[in-house]
């Protein structure tokens, strides 16, 4: 019997049954082709309910609408398989030394200009050639042709900053006379001196020229000249000279590691130093020492890093190190044998002012394992000194407090913080918002104000915030959440298989690239997780909004901004790495009003207006998303921090690779 559109017509006792078998057939045959499941009761004997029911199975509109269903289905579950990976950690290849070539310096161009002197018409003497004036060769022309086979080691930057540099100033940097110069000299002790700065001084090794071992080889002859061994090891010696500082002087400028090759997280424009025009100030310079040291980043604190970095070598490697068993965890009134090892490095590592105001409980504390009342107040406060939870509570956080970071530890720290700050610009700028990831925090600072800083929450591990900067440009109230697509992909569209209408009912807008509003449940979203279409996902402005009141926006490609939160919570814990990337704040209408000059009172204003607008932010406020384990304090002093991320060990296995390629390079 083939299905149509016309009611079909039963007679009598027996056409009845046949009418429920074909219903009873056909459902069957449904559900085997369809994979619909599910009962369907029928009424008694209502044989038009069941009429109805044939006629929508039979009915061809029908059928499409549950086989779209079926494929939609299929669609949302196929999409859950898709992932959107994080940014990578790299295997790192440091920059490459390469043999070159210097031979393009070893010809003399010069040429011969003839005089003349021009007759008199009255006189009648024509005009006289004189003889051309004789060539005069410096020292450094004298001695050129000992670069037509010499070859050195060096960065491509360095080689092509040489050629270039010698081709339009063909003279001696390095030397006076037959000798080597005090300007020399000062070169080579500012050169020793790098580890003041983070940088290893084996990097920029000059050798004094050896005239005994150059000796003993033959004569360099090249066209009608010829150049003594001597002459041989001062050219060499000057162009290694000139090679050692320029590396210096790049190494100083931007640092020894590219840190975009270390991680899709670093996203730091390389700086570009000229170096040809370094070496035109040294030339010139009576100070080569100051000169090839200003090279060196200037910023206020980098210098204190230098000042730290002293101090730390100076100091003694201690003798006496605490500590307390891992995993130990105190709560007020239980007992631990840890007990002893946290009163003795709160008398160990905090302040004097600190000892004084609990100089009664340190001084009846006798090794016991009760963890007192006294002591927990003891404890509170050395954690508010280190800007922790004062909550009493040894954990993991006040166990790394209380032990302190080793000597060693800490000149690691200073010194990758000394590389870090290679690849910010040499100014910071007066007025700006730096944000340090591991110390989860962010001040503002404007000239003439108090700085604001306040504590921030970050990305987690498996959604590290980047490590970049920007310019703020807008303050947005009552803010949209525009979902990135990672995060439709891996978190909604797996809510989305069996829910979905899920973003209908949960607050957000979906909407195609021209702007269509459309229900979650019509998408394909196996097309979207394939990026074979596009939607928009946005959340509506309210309570339950994840960026809360307010957002501050610097635009970039990681989709990083600094926000409200209704997790208001996640602030009194010492660690904060719970975000998807971007930067939660403590107070953000305090940091709405300070970077657009306003009072907070204003920003709440412009909230509780309850739309949704954008306010665009005056002069020009650089933001740093920055990852640094030391740096300096309001207070002065250095703080260092725990690597949240792991990036310490990448970079310092960057640095150990960079080292292995210079120390082949230097013995090749």
């Amino acid at each position: 019997m083939r299905a149509t559109n016309s009611k079909p017509v039963f007679h009598g006792k027996s056409a009845r049954r046949s009418g429920r078998s074909l219903i009873s057939n056909a459902l069957m045959a449904s559900v085997l082709t369809t994979g619909l499941s599910g009962a369907v009761v029928f009424g008694g004997t209502d044989e038009a309910a069941a009429q109805n029911f044939f006629q929508r199975i039979f009915n061809p509109e029908h059928q499409r609408r549950q086989e779209h269903q079926r494929q939609q289905e299929l669609q949302r579950k196929k999409a859950v398989r898709v992932k959107v990976s994080a940014p990578k950690y790299y295997t790192y290849k440091p920059d490459a030394w390469q043999t070159v070539s210097l031979k393009g310096l070893s010809e003399v161009k010069t040429a011969s200009v003839a005089q003349s002197a021009e007759g008199t018409p009255d006189s009648g003497i024509g005009a006289v050639t004189e003889p051309a004036a004789p060539v005069v060769l410096t020292p450094f022309d004298k001695a050129r042709p000992a670069l037509k086979t010499m070859t050195l080691k060096a960065l491509p930057e360095v080689g092509e900053a040489l050629n270039a540099f010698y081709r339009e100033h063909p003279n001696f940097l390095w030397i006076e006379g037959d000798d080597v110069s005090p300007k020399a000299l000062q070169a080579i002790m500012t050169l020793a001196d790098a580890g003041k700065f983070g940088l290893n001084p084996d990097d920029y090794k000059v050798s004094m020229p050896d005239f005994g071992a150059a000796a003993e080889n033959a004569l360099v002859t090249a066209a009608e000249a010829e150049v003594t061994a001597r002459q041989v090891a001062l050219m060499q010696f000057e162009m290694e000279l000139s090679a050692a500082v320029a590396t210096y002087i790049l190494d100083g400028t931007r640092g020894r590691v590219d840190p975009n090759r270390l991680s899709g997280y670093h996203d730091l424009p390389r700086h570009d130093v000229d170096l040809v025009a370094a070496f035109e100030d040294l030339s010139k310079s009576s100070y080569v020492q100051t000169d090839i040291v200003s090279h060196q980043p200037q910023s206020t604190h980098f210098k204190a890093l230098v000042t730290e970095l002293a101090a730390l070598r100076a100091a003694d490697e201690e003798t006496e190190v605490i500590e307390i068993a891992p995993g130990t965890f105190l709560k007020a009134g239980r007992s631990s044998p840890e007990v002893k090892n946290i009163v003795a490095a709160i008398r160990k590592n905090g302040s004097e002012a600190l000892k004084a105001e609990h100089s009664d409980t340190l001084s009846a504390y006798v090794d016991g394992e009760d963890y007192t009342p006294e002591l927990v107040a003891l404890v509170k406060a050395y954690q508010k000194e280190q800007d922790l939870t004062p909550d009493g509570i040894v954990g993991k956080n006040t166990i790394r407090a209380l032990v302190g970071v080793t000597n060693a530890a800490k000149i690691a720290k200073v010194e990758l913080a000394m590389e870090r700050s290679r690849w910010l610009p040499e100014e910071l700028g007066a007025r700006k918002v730096f944000i340090n990831q591991p110390a989860y925090t962010v001040t503002y600072t404007n000239p003439g104000e108090q700085a604001l800083s306040m504590r921030v929450v970050v990305g987690k591990k498996s959604n590290q915030t980047n490590f970049f900067y920007d310019e703020i440009e807008v303050v947005e109230y009552n803010p949209y959440w525009g979902v990135p697509y990672s995060i439709i992909v891996n978190e909604m569209i797996p809510k989305l298989v069996n829910d979905p209408t899920y973003l209908d009912r949960s607050g957000y807008e979906v909407t195609t690239p021209s702007g269509r509003q459309v229900s979650s449940a019509s998408v394909n979203w196996y097309a979207v997780a394939s990026k074979q279409q596009s939607v928009n996902v946005r959340q509506y402005p309210g309570r339950s909004n994840a960026l809360g009141e307010v957002k501050i926006l610097f635009p970039n490609r990681h989709h990083i901004y600094m926000h409200d939160t209704p997790h208001k919570r996640l602030f009194q814990k010492d660690a904060r790495a719970f975000s998807h990337g971007c930067v939660r704040l403590e107070d953000p209408k305090a940091m709405a009003a300070a970077v657009l000059g306003k009072s907070k009172d204003y920003v709440t204003g412009q909230i509780a207006q309850g739309q949704n607008r954008q306010e665009k932010v005056e002069g020009n406020i650089p933001v740093y998303v920055s990852y640094f384990t030391a740096w300096p304090e309001a207070d002065g002093t250095i703080g260092y921090f725990a690597d949240v991320y792991d990036r310490d060990r990448h970079l310092l296995k960057a640095l150990e690779k960079t080292e292995k390629t210079r120390d082949a390079a230097r013995t090749s």
